[in-house]
């Protein structure tokens, strides 16, 4: 999870929407403007270029009961269906960090350890909202309570794994050519915040910039 920055003003159809009895709040222009603005990637695992993307909730509207959720912009977020389905309990109900106000890297560490992912909070003391985040996180890539989600689980650590043998590459050449302007562009599109799990790799940098310094402007 990376920190989003949301374009305003919000698209006109969440408006006319509200004001219908069956409004949509997953007209066309709301979508393209999320697609744009999340860059194509789920907002909790960071997965790119969904297959199964859905117009998520950060709070719940619980099915109109809160009428003033559903058709708010800054409520509105771009997941894949994993995500969303993981995240629809109700311990997640209170809310997890809104990455459009707080950059969740400075609240958590995110790290691919021995292929497993290891969170952490960047906080002695983490507020509530830091814990359900990063609890949820955790579930994306390792609830495997039925059969699906054990492939999609598995995807996810997969994919994950596969940006992270990228970044260790580039990494390598950088030791052999720190000059290397080639190299210098593949890792800069890698620690993207744009790009597919942008918050392991930029977390495996910061962690190891004593090793590369070059890259702070990068990361900073």
């Amino acid at each position: 999870m990376v920190k989003i920055e949301r374009s305003f003003p919000a698209p006109v159809s969440l408006a006319a929407e509200a004001g219908k009895n069956n409004g949509s709040y997953e007209k066309p222009d709301v979508v393209a403007r999320l697609i744009k603005d999340f860059h194509n990637k789920c907002y909790i695992c960071e997965l790119k270029n969904l297959q199964d993307p859905q117009v998520e909730h950060l709070l719940p509207h619980k099915n109109g009961k809160y009428q003033e959720r559903k058709f708010d912009w800054n409520n509105l977020f771009w997941a894949c269906g994993h995500c969303n389905g993981v995240k629809n309990q109700k311990k997640y109900d209170a809310g997890i960090l809104d990455c459009c106000k707080i950059d969740p890297e400075q609240k958590i560490i995110f790290r691919l350890k021995q292929n497993n992912i290891e969170l952490l909070s960047q906080m002695a003391d983490p507020d509530e909202e830091t814990v359900r985040t990063i609890e949820l996180i955790r579930e994306v890539f390792n609830l495997k309570n039925t059969g699906l989600r054990v492939y999609k689980s598995d995807m996810r650590l997969k994919e994950l794994q596969k940006e992270m043998n990228l970044l260790f590459d580039n990494l390598e050449k950088l030791k052999e050519n720190p000059k290397s302007e080639l190299v210098l562009r593949k890792l800069k599109a890698l620690l993207r915040r744009e790009a597919a799990f942008a918050a392991f790799k930029r977390c495996y940098v910061k962690e190891h910039l004593s090793d590369y310094p070059e890259l702070r402007p990068l990361i900073f």
